[in-house]
């Protein structure tokens, strides 16, 4: 391939750590130099190809490590297929995804693993990883995670809700704890105590609670925060890391900010879901609220501040989408008559960058604060930095040329999502994606989609950076 140099000059560089006025050179991929725009350094570059940022932030490309493409749930599959969520991705700002492989019970590890390779193999507009989901903990997939963690899968999601599907008890969350102890794996848990879940679920449709909003009535914060509680005292016991994804609760986040007051390697993520959205979305009429069915689920407003003031105090370090669409039309209303039947799950992975910046616009994050949840803070936590979030020589030219100016309404009319709904119709927001790169190729050029499935490549993680 012959070598293209493309040249970034006059915008505002904006990373974890600095705002600087910069101009920015990539070279084969990477970027290779940045110099104050203006000066005889910069103004000595010379390139292939010159994109004027004047006026506009020039950041990382976003990094959504918790998203579900084409994952099986409740009957059916996930709407977006890793062309179409990694192309939506792309148009929102995001250039890395981190999807989850899932292991099925009674199969190993690398079963689940290589049928994911398989189903994203050529198929992506950007770089992507994985993550390993353990449905099934004993002895044989215990060793399989050593040998997961030495080809870049260091991560496992275990589940404490879902009994059944996904669930592990107690005993073998501490197996798999224990395991990544001394492999260097990081544990990601899914929160919510889900044997009890699943008696008031029970009790609730037995008394004919049978809407969208009774999802969130029997899912109890009180569940989320116990579940958590007891994941942080087990880790602590196997001597482990912890993440939790998705945390929802002002009650969990209280846990969260204990065990790091401790000292614990305790870390939390939170999507943009829990902190644009309620349970008032839940009980809209007409079953409308299926369309905002996740777990863990939307909360009533009040813990909103709770999760901003973890986003800011660094008690929670990430905002990911868990991103895992379903269409209303034939997807959701499978569970008409029966709320325990609607698939989990919202589309998000095209505005999670615009609705972060939105809350930097309204004075609930820094600049550089958006960029650490988003891009750096997601890399570090799953072995991907410096080649990902950031810029700075060296790293991957993952770039995206962002207007903090442009108004636009969020819809699904105009989404890049495969599927029929927008979980924030209507929302006006201050700020867009212009240009974004992908190791130095345009995939959207001035709004317009120049990427391609399989310029995407899979990339191999190291452990998580924060444990070092």
């Amino acid at each position: 391939m012959s070598s293209t140099r493309t040249l970034i000059r006059g915008g505002l560089v904006i990373t974890a750590a600095d705002e600087t006025h910069a101009d920015v050179l990539i070279e084969d991929g990477r970027i290779v130099a940045l110099a104050a725009h203006g000066t005889d350094v910069a103004t000595g570059w010379t390139a292939d190809r010159t994109i004027d940022a004047t006026g506009k932030y020039v950041i990382p490309g976003g990094v959504d490590a918790h998203t579900h493409m084409e994952l099986p749930f409740g009957g059916t599959f996930a709407s977006d297929t890793f062309e179409t969520g990694t192309r939506a991705a792309a148009w929102g700002g995001t250039t890395t995804i981190v999807d989850f492989a899932v292991q099925s019970p009674g199969q190993a590890l690398r079963e689940g693993l290589d049928a994911w390779y398989a189903k994203a193999d050529g198929q992506c507009a950007i770089d992507y990883a994985f993550h390993m989901i353990m449905a099934d903990v004993n002895e044989s997939s215990l060793k399989e995670m050593d040998l997961l963690v030495q080809e870049g899968i260091t991560s496992f999601k275990l589940f404490m809700a879902y009994p059944g599907v996904f669930y592990s008890d107690d005993g073998r969350i501490l197996r798999a704890m224990q395991r990544s102890a001394h492999n260097g794996g990081l544990i990601m848990m899914h929160a919510e105590n889900g044997i009890a879940i699943d008696v008031l679920v029970e009790q609730a449709l037995a008394a004919g609670r049978t809407d969208p909003r009774y999802h969130g009535e029997v899912r109890k914060a009180l569940l989320e925060a116990e579940a958590t509680h007891r994941a942080i005292k087990l880790a602590q016991v196997a001597d482990a890391p912890l993440y939790v994804v998705h945390v929802s609760a002002e009650e969990a986040v209280a846990e969260l900010a204990a065990a790091r007051d401790q000292g614990l390697p305790v870390f939390g993520e939170t999507c943009p879901q829990y902190l644009f959205l309620s349970t008032d979305n839940l009980a809209e009429p007409d079953f409308e609220g299926a369309k905002y069915v996740c777990s863990t689920p939307l909360r009533p407003k009040e813990h909103q501040d709770a999760l901003w003031r973890g986003l800011r105090t660094n008690d929670l370090q990430v905002v990911s989408t868990d991103h895992c669409p379903f269409c209303f039309t034939g997807q959701k209303e499978l569970g008409r008559g029966d709320f325990s039947k609607i698939p989990n799950g919202l589309p998000g992975v095209e505005n999670r960058m615009d609705l972060l910046h939105q809350a930097v616009v309204e004075g609930k994050l820094s600049r550089r604060r958006w960029i650490e949840i988003a891009c750096a803070s997601p890399a570090r936590m799953f072995g991907l930095y410096p080649r990902k979030g950031t810029i700075a020589p060296g790293a991957d030219a993952d770039v995206v040329i962002y207007d903090p100016h442009t108004e636009q309404t969020v819809s699904a009319e105009t989404h890049h999502m495969n599927v029929d709904y927008s979980a924030y119709e209507g929302k006006r927001l201050t700020g867009q994606v212009e240009t974004v790169l992908s190791r130095g190729e345009l995939v959207i050029d001035r709004r317009e989609f120049t990427g391609r499935a399989g310029h995407g490549q899979y990339t191999p993680r190291a452990t998580c950076q924060y444990l070092l």
